[in-house]
């Protein structure tokens, strides 16, 4: 059992004078592993902007085979540019506010601002998430219609379908974008979902705290 536990089990055994001490023993290791949880979060965050990076641009520049397939299919899309653009964007954003909840968490002086930023944070990962599988999705579906149209390869077998086989075809491809999101979903619960509920626990403590 850590020191923490031991606090939190005098305080709820002692008198209001003794709880209002151990209650400000208690803040700091809650402000201490808040800090260290964002940060942790804001490390990750860069380890993924680096990978994606890493992942979009190395095969570009490394393959002239897939240079040109990417050029083939997607041509010179304002969408996929902008879809591209704003993937990135959000990413560098998502980065930075999670720089500014670790350094607000890490210098508050109160525990009322501490679950403020606490919050914040939770809805910060929250939105983020959200938006990363929104993108994912449209990212999967807009490729399949592009290569539909400008794969010469796919677009040839599409064409011996009939009507019947094209909508199994779309759906399938449907299912598949569901399960690729899914994973990606599964992801995130894994990797943001343990950090936040750690939050949220520190977040309860917290509250206790205001009794």
């Amino acid at each position: 059992m850590d020191e923490l536990e031991l606090l939190k089990k005098h305080w709820q055994k002692d008198g209001v004078e003794d709880r209002q001490l151990t209650s400000k023993q208690i803040y700091p290791m809650l402000l201490k592993k808040s800090s260290s949880i964002v940060k942790t979060l804001f490390y990750i965050s860069i380890g993924e902007l680096a990978f994606w990076v890493l992942i979009n641009t190395f095969p570009f520049f490394m393959s002239d085979t897939y240079r040109k397939n990417v050029e083939t299919i997607y041509g010179d899309s304002l969408g996929l540019t902008i879809l591209s653009f704003l993937s990135y964007a959000v990413i560098v954003l998502f980065v930075f506010l999670l720089y500014k909840a670790y350094k607000s968490i890490s210098v508050t002086d109160s525990a009322k601002k501490l679950i403020e930023n606490i919050l914040k944070t939770r809805k910060i990962i929250k939105y983020y998430v959200v938006y990363n599988l929104v993108i994912a999705s449209l990212s999967m579906l807009s490729g399949f219609y592009y290569a539909s149209k400008n794969d010469p390869g796919l677009v040839a077998k599409l064409d011996t379908l009939n009507d019947t086989k094209l909508l199994f075809v779309s759906l399938l491809f449907i299912v598949f974008t569901a399960i690729f999101v899914l994973i990606i979903w599964l992801f995130y619960k894994l990797i943001y979902g343990i950090l936040v509920k750690r939050l949220n626990r520190n977040y309860k403590e917290l509250k206790k705290l205001e009794v």
